[in-house]
C-alpha cells in the first residue's frame, strides 16, 4: 500500500471514529481488525478506535468531558499504554506562536524552528483580527526569521 493511500485510510478511520457511540463501537472495531494490517495500519487503527471508545464513553448520559478533562485522559492514557509517569511534558511547538508560552522554550530543533516559521506566515495570511496585537507583532518577527525567547537552534 502506497503512503498516501495509507494515510487517506487512516484519516478516514479517524473521522469514522469521531462519530461513534456505543451502540456503533463494537462494528467499528470489528471493522477495523479485520482489515489486512500491516506495520502501519495496525497504529493508526490502535489509535482510531481509542479515540472511538473515549468519544464513544463521553456521549453516554454521564459523560460531557472538557478540554482540560480531554487532556487529563491523554495523560491516564500516556501512563496505562506507554507507561509514561509523571513528571512529563508534551511539548507543543505551535506555542512559539504565543509570547506569553516563552517560559515553555530554550531549545528548538531546526525542523521545529521551520514549520513553526511556515505557521506563523500562515496565520498573517489570514484574518487575524481576533489576535492580541502583541501576539501578531510577534507572528511577524517570527515569520521574519527572529529566533523568539532567546531560543538556541538545535537539540
Amino acid at each position: 500500500m502506497e503512503n498516501a493511500d495509507i494515510f487517506k485510510l487512516r484519516d478516514e478511520w479517524y473521522e469514522e471514529a469521531k462519530k461513534q457511540t456505543r451502540d456503533t463501537l463494537l462494528a467499528f472495531f470489528d471493522k477495523l481488525a479485520a482489515h489486512p494490517h500491516d506495520y502501519s495500519t495496525i497504529c493508526y487503527a490502535c489509535a482510531a478506535v481509542a479515540s472511538a471508545a473515549a468519544r464513544a464513553m463521553d456521549r453516554t448520559p454521564n459523560g460531557g468531558i472538557t478540554g482540560f478533562q480531554g487532556g487529563a485522559v491523554m495523560w491516564e492514557f500516556m501512563d496505562t499504554w506507554n507507561g509514561i509517569k509523571g513528571p512529563a511534558r508534551l511539548l507543543d511547538y505551535n506555542d512559539l506562536l504565543f509570547p506569553q508560552m516563552e517560559h515553555k522554550f530554550r531549545n528548538v530543533s531546526a525542523e521545529a524552528w521551520e514549520a513553526i516559521q511556515e505557521k506563523a506566515k500562515s496565520h498573517l495570511a489570514e484574518d487575524h483580527t481576533h489576535a492580541h496585537p502583541d501576539v501578531v507583532a510577534h507572528w511577524k518577527s517570527v515569520a521574519n526569521g527572529k529566533i523568539p525567547f532567546g531560543l538556541a537552534i538545535g537539540e
